[in-house]
């Protein structure tokens, strides 16, 4: 041991090694094995090593036994955990690192892993008690309390009678007061809370209150099973005194490396809305929500996304999220996957339901209660093969290459049909559980170049086998339990022209020099073989709506580009598309009077736009921006030439952030013939200032107005104070979808760095 006067080094020494002491003093006396070490309020009496130290007025230091007895203004500091005690005297004993301190203060520094949406704070992690033990790496206070705010005046205390400590693990209190300045909020015989880096414990989840003017009030309670390190399960109650049951529950699992599960059941038990008739409404069903995928190892891979609801009308009704409420498609699939040096085979099972409206009431002959009929389109492959070959050169000296897709696959399809006024179940529109459709489609393709012009030819063969077909009855259509095959050819040219291109080296608010680039593109396709035929063939997928066709694209694009230092962005880009038809009636797929979809029309528009003969598309244009930084816009517009309609379906969005303020507006509009799609007008903006770690107010508000039934969709307010250490937050939702008119008002109040909310307002469903 080597005895030495003077202050505290601010970091552990580096000097002294294991086993090695340092003493400070003013005085030193030492009676047997015990040195009575005495200091003043300028040079107190410090005891150190390589991994803590204990400073005092005066120190009683045993080197036989390790017992340290300090007094006035005691100060111990852990370098290993960065663990700082301040108290009036503490009895340590060094070699077992176990002691007593009182009228202790005390703080450390936990991990802070930042997540997405949740608060943090550089605030250290302070607590305060009576007494508090120290037993190696753990600390019980009593009677005290413990905080991440900012002193003397925290905005939360958890106080309790004893808190059991262990830093970068755990906290758990006993008969504990959870205080918001000095008012209690709560009362818990028991909490715990994880100090890890990645938490996993067992336990009831922290109870939340609510209320909805459709549903009434609402309590939520929750449990947390951390069954063990690769797998958790999360069941929570919505209790509706006024209106029914919620349940959820979350499993996750990473049963090995590379592969992990998510499963999420929701339903709801409803017991119906009030003064909606005798007996009442009743909206009872469930969701499946299940996302997965596990490396099997050697090159292959696997995944699976699955969504599946009883009701629609469920959906609508008990659905928090305003797009989860209005979205009619529910897709599932799952997939094997594995890629060869130029070749990928894909094994596809899937379910696409695509409801057209909610359910529909169905009074059976003499009965007086209604059958609720599903109102959707199925279609299933369980399972279908791909099997794709790549571009690969056929000869060694020639621009030519080989590729193929082929598939194979059982599908299903079917469809309910009902009378005009939808009072009536007449038909099924069904295929057999398990058709068969089988493809092969093999592509020989040219490069070529002269003149800086590119010519990119493509010639290619398709046979594609149905086990049944489809034949008008009346005005609907039937299976028929006929094998038929598709044949076609097809050519295509695609011609590159040489680009315009002008810079301008004048600096710009855009950037230091910017560069115009107007690129024009002309793709011919032939396609034949199909014909009249092209009716009977059951539409399962994209692949169903190949048609005759006999077209050529034309294409203009303008691209504006700055640099800005030593990079250069894209800042500007105008797109016009316009396709010609050489063929007017696809083959004579075409049928004049109704809604046309084919492959040559699906790839260019987003909305249909064949309702009888015609030699040329809608221009299609679309406009990318992002001048400045934070600014995107996006523009999208279709506009008819036909009969001087001029733009028919429009879609803007505009997006700009700056600093701490956002702004986002759009626009979709549709104006097309009522046969193609339903008129809409739909605005849609937002606004607000703030993040989830902004201190002080943040506010946002957003709203979703339809301008032709001129009335607002949704709204949501939210106003959010984040202090140094936790953050309260009020949101007002706003429903009016078909029959739901609903308001619901949700609070949270949110720790930094614990994650824990109290409230029913949830982190995906925050602003910010």
């Amino acid at each position: 041991m080597r005895a030495q006067e003077g202050a505290a080094p601010a970091i552990p020494p580096k000097s002294l090694s294991l086993g090695e002491w340092s003493f400070r003093a003013v005085t030193e006396e030492k009676v047997g094995s015990v040195y009575k070490l005495r200091g003043t309020l300028a040079l107190p009496v410090e005891i150190e090593d390589s991994s803590m130290l204990l400073r005092a007025l005066e120190v009683d230091y045993d080197e036989d036994s390790g017992d340290a007895h300090a007094r006035g203004n005691v100060y111990f500091h852990d370098f290993e955990r960065n663990e700082q005690l301040w108290a009036d005297r503490a009895d340590y004993n060094t070699d077992d690192k176990k002691g007593t301190f009182y009228n202790v203060k005390g703080e450390t520094h936990p991990k802070v892993i930042a997540r997405p949406g949740t608060l943090v704070s550089d605030n250290p992690f302070h607590f305060e008690g009576k007494w508090a033990e120290r037993l190696g790496t753990k600390y019980i206070l009593h009677d005290g309390f413990i905080t991440n705010c900012k002193l003397p005046r925290p905005w939360w205390r958890l106080r309790g009678r004893t808190f059991e400590i262990v830093p970068g693990q755990q906290a758990v209190s006993r008969h504990a007061t959870f205080l918001l300045r000095r008012f209690p909020i709560f009362y818990t015989p028991y909490f715990y809370h994880s100090l890890e880096k990645i938490p996993r414990k067992s336990g009831f989840l922290l109870p939340m209150l609510g209320n909805s003017s459709r549903r009434g009030p609402m309590f939520h309670v929750g449990y947390f099973w951390a069954i063990n390190r690769s797998y958790d399960a999360t069941y929570v109650a919505q209790i509706f005194p006024e209106r029914g049951f919620v349940h959820q529950a979350d499993i996750r699992g990473k049963p090995r490396a590379g592969t992990d599960y998510d499963i999420i059941l929701y339903g709801a038990q409803d017991r119906g809305l009030k003064n909606s008739g005798n007996p009442p409404q009743k909206f009872s069903g469930l969701s499946l929500l299940a996302a997965g995928k596990s490396d099997l190892g050697n090159g292959w891979t696997a995944v699976a996304n699955i969504n599946y609801i009883t009701s629609f009308r469920f959906r609508q009704e008990w659905s928090m999220s305003y797009n989860e409420a209005i979205a009619s498609e529910i897709h599932s699939v799952g997939f094997v996957n594995k890629d060869f040096r130029s070749n990928t085979l894909d094994i596809i099972f899937s379910r696409l339901e695509n409801f057209q409206s909610s359910e529909i009431p169905i009074v059976p002959t003499g009965g007086t209660e209604p059958n609720y009929v599903k109102n959707a389109v199925t279609i299933r492959k369980l399972p279908e093969a791909e099997f794709t070959g790549r571009d690969r050169p056929i000869f060694a000296n020639l621009p030519f290459y080989f590729s193929f897709e082929s598939s194979s696959g059982l599908l299903y399809r079917s469809q309910p049909v009902f009378n005009s006024a939808n009072t009536t179940l007449i038909d099924n529109f069904q295929t057999a559980q398990f058709m068969n459709r089988s493809s092969v489609s093999p592509h020989v393709t040219g490069s070529f170049s002269f003149a800086h012009i590119h010519l990119i030819p493509s010639f290619g063969l398709e046979e594609t086998y149905y086990g049944e077909a489809q034949t008008p009855y009346q005005d609907r259509f039937h299976t028929i339990g006929t094998n038929i095959v598709r044949s076609s050819r097809d050519f295509s040219l695609d011609i590159v022209l040489p680009s315009l291109e002008r810079v301008f080296n004048r600096k710009t608010v855009f950037g230091d020099k910017l560069k115009h680039v107007i690129e024009p593109r002309l793709t011919y396709r032939y396609v034949t073989g199909i014909g009249a035929d092209y009716e009977r063939f059951i539409r399962f997928d994209e692949n169903d709506l190949q048609s005759n066709t006999n077209e050529l694209l034309i294409s203009l694009a303008n691209r504006i580009y700055a640099k800005r230092g030593d990079s250069v962005d894209e800042i500007f880009t105008w797109e016009l598309f316009q396709k010609r038809y050489f063929d007017p009636t696809f083959g004579g797929a075409l049928v004049s009077g109704v809604r046309n979809v084919v492959a040559s029309s699906a790839d260019l528009a987003a909305y249909a736009f064949l309702v009888g003969p015609r030699s040329a598309s809608p221009v299609v244009s679309l406009v990318r921006a992002s001048p400045i930084n934070g600014l995107a816009v996006q523009w999208q517009a279709d506009y008819e030439p036909q009969g001087g309609r001029g733009v028919v379906d429009t879609s803007l969005n505009v997006d700009y952030r700056i600093r701490q303020y956002f702004i986002s507006a759009g626009h979709n509009s549709v104006h097309t013939d009522p046969t193609l799609a339903a008129p809409a007008n739909q605005f849609r903006g937002r606004i607000g200032f703030g993040d989830a770690n902004h201190k002080g107010i943040s506010a946002g508000f957003e709203a979703i107005y339809d301008y032709r039934e001129g009335f607002m969709q949704y709204t949501t307010s939210q106003i959010t104070y984040n202090t140094d250490c936790c953050g309260l937050s009020l949101q007002i939702h706003r429903f009016n979808i078909g029959t739901r008119s609903e308001n619901q008002f949700r609070v949270a109040f949110a720790v930094a760095n614990i994650g824990t909310t109290l409230g029913n307002l949830k982190k995906q469903d925050r602003m910010f």
